[in-house]
This record gives structure tokens, sequence and C-alpha cells, in this order.
């Protein structure tokens, strides 16, 4: 495990999959994050490019309290890392796994939240391409999506999608353009994916299930074989039906799933601020599981003082040096049109750029100066 990873101290691993490790670190001040370390076979020039791109956009995305925030990143250094906002709680894989099925309002609410949220991450032009149960953290506040900022190395081939610990748990949650190998997949790919989430929530299980990747690959792609609906209250069958529909145009927009989760609420008698509010109790049962609790060893509290000292006090994030415009972010979205993700660039990846006094000033830095230049009061008012 190492003890560094960019300006945060590590002080346990939270887990591994097939993108790579994750870790619970400290900022130099002792905030907790969560960092994740991506693996070494993943590290070609053109997935560090569409790293640095879609990283920039990522710490700009406002809008949701659904998202774990997106800190910093660095995808030039020898093993590229990305720094989140670390969520307390169960994996909605868990909660499942463990207490059982979500009543009808509860996974109505899940849908509702959740949609929202990646709602504010396609307004950004990104997309979160990996989203499953175990991407959904159960915390005190509602359900948090993590991994988001990981869409870049989601571009891949069937070639690929082998790697040990990847595939068996998440191409059952992939919508069958991405689980064929097309990896310029639109927003209709994260509806198909949250059906999938929605599904596992209501049911426990998945659209398409196998001993091996390559026997539920073939099932997804293929437009004869419908997903397993077995178990789904009759209510929610028609919304996650349409949301796991193999075309992607047959797909609804996430607006409408939002607005048929507020319905599903209605006829129960809920409000959706209540509905929340008995979800997190169904999940959490007021005892939310925090890794970042209790004392710091001696030891690990020295690492923290050791880095507060290294780090000057101008030092900033890696991608406050790059270049902040990413593809896409200039075109002009025309009217119907879905935002669609970050192309793959076509030249090799740039060497690590010097910070310099000329540069842009980092994306999060300008969205904030946008904001204020927004809402700065009149002078002569």
């Amino acid at each position: 495990m190492p003890e560094q990873i960019g300006r945060y101290t590590v002080a346990k691993e939270l887990g591994s999959g097939g993108m790579g490790e994750v870790y619970l670190a400290y900022t130099p001040s002792g905030d907790p994050v969560a960092v994740k370390l991506i693996r070494s076979d993943k590290l070609d020039s053109d997935t560090r490019a569409r790293f640095e791109k879609e990283a920039l956009i990522a710490r700009t995305v406002i809008g949701t309290n659904r998202v774990a925030r997106f800190l910093e990143a660095d995808p030039f250094a020898t093993r590229p890392w990305l720094a989140m906002e670390y969520v307390a709680g169960r994996t909605l894989l868990a909660c499942v796994d463990q207490d059982g099925v979500l009543p009808i309002p509860q996974v109505a609410s899940l849908g509702a939240l959740l949609a929202e949220g990646l709602g504010a991450v396609h307004a950004a032009k990104l997309l979160h391409r990996d989203l499953k149960p175990q991407n959904v953290i159960m915390g005190k506040e509602g359900p948090m999506i993590i991994d988001f900022g990981l869409g870049a190395f989601m571009d891949t081939s069937m070639e690929s999608l082998s790697h040990s610990g990847m595939i068996i748990g998440t191409v059952r949650c992939m919508p069958p353009e991405q689980a064929g190998g097309n990896p310029k997949v639109t927003p209709a790919a994260d509806v198909y994916a949250l059906g999938t989430v929605l599904l596992y929530a209501a049911a426990r299980h998945y659209p398409y299930d196998g001993a091996a990747w390559e026997t539920v690959a073939v099932q997804v792609t293929n437009p004869q074989v419908g997903p397993n609906l077995n178990g789904v209250p009759k209510a929610l069958k028609p919304l996650i039906s349409a949301m796991l529909a193999h075309a992607p145009e047959d797909r609804p927009t996430l607006d409408h799933v939002a607005g048929e989760c507020r319905k599903l609420l209605e006829s129960a008698g809920l409000k959706p601020a209540d509905a929340r509010l008995t979800l997190i109790a169904r999940t959490t049962a007021g005892d939310v599981p925090d890794a970042a609790e209790g004392s710091l060893s001696p030891s690990f509290k020295k690492l923290l003082e050791d880095q507060v000292k290294m780090m000057g006090p101008g030092t900033g994030s890696p991608l406050d040096g790059l270049q902040a415009d990413a593809p896409g972010s200039e075109d002009t979205e025309q009217e119907g049109q879905v935002p669609k993700s970050v192309e793959p660039v076509e030249s090799p990846a740039p060497e690590p750029r010097p910070r310099s006094a000329d540069r842009r000033p980092p994306a999060s830095k300008r969205v904030a100066d946008e904001l204020r230049a927004a809402y700065a009061v009149d002078a002569e008012l």
C-alpha cells in the first residue's frame, strides 16, 4: 500500500477492482478523501489524454448532491490517480444483499434521485459509463454515485473486456451497444445502467446473468433475448422495461425517468422529500459505517505532519497547469439533441506540462469567477 498519492496521505485500502485500487486518504489538513489508483494496463497515451480532458470537465459539475465530488487528478503520474469526495456508507449492492429488496416507493425515490444526479453529469457533457449497484453508496444523505470521472477508462473494446474483477461485475449492467464494443455511447447508456440498478434494488438480480462474462455479453447484445424482469413489482415493470430497451433511441430520457418515479411516489401518497427520508432510514438503519472515524495512529499522524511540511503554500492540483478546454466543450447543443460524451483524441498524450503564469486559470477557478460575476450585486442598487 502506498504511503502517499499526490498530496494525500494514505490510511487504508477501501477496495479494489478492475479499474484499480481505492484508498481512504487524508489531505494535509486532515480531511478524508477517496483516492483511486488506475491499473497499469490502462495506461496507453490516448487514455491518458482522455482522462486529462474528462477530469478537467469533471471538476466543474454542479447542480447535484447525488454525485461524489471530483476533487483532483494526475493523468500523467506513473500510475494515474483521481481524488473524490469520501462518502461513508454501504453500497446499494450490500444493502439489498444483506437486507432484502426495497419497497416500490423506495425504489422510486432511488430512481428519481439518481436520475437527477446523472442529469447534472450529462449537462457537463460527460457520461458515467459504469453505473452499477456497487457504484451507489447509501449514505446518511441518501444515494450517492461514486467512480464518476473514470469514464475515459471505459472506452473499451471486446478484446479488453475480460480484465479480472471488472467484467463479471460490470457487463451485467452494460447496455448492448457498450457490451458490443462500441466506445462512442450516448447518455442513453447511463439510462440503461440506471435501469439495471433499479432492477437490482427491486428484485435482487440483473437483467442478464451467467457464469462467464462472455455468456452474459452474448445475451446482452442479442436483441432477441429480453431482460429478466422476474420479481419486479407490476407498478415498476413498465419503467424498468423501457430503460432496458435494446435500442438506445427506445429508452426514456432521464427527465422522463425522474417524472415517472415521482408519479409512483404520488400514487403511494408520499412527497419526494419524505420518500428520500424513508430510503435513508431503510438503507442506513441510523448507523452509517464510516471508515474515516476513529483515532489515527501516532505513525500516521507523523505522515500527515511530514506531508504538511512538504507542501508549499502555492501547491495546487496537478490539473491546474493543464489546458481546460475539452473536446465538445465549445459545441453548441442543438434543440432536441442529447449531450454526447467526450470523444477520444487521435494524437498521443502530451508530456506533463509545467505550470506558468500565462496559462489559463484552472477550470474550477474560471467557473467560480463566472458564478461570482453572474450573481454580483449591481453597485447602483
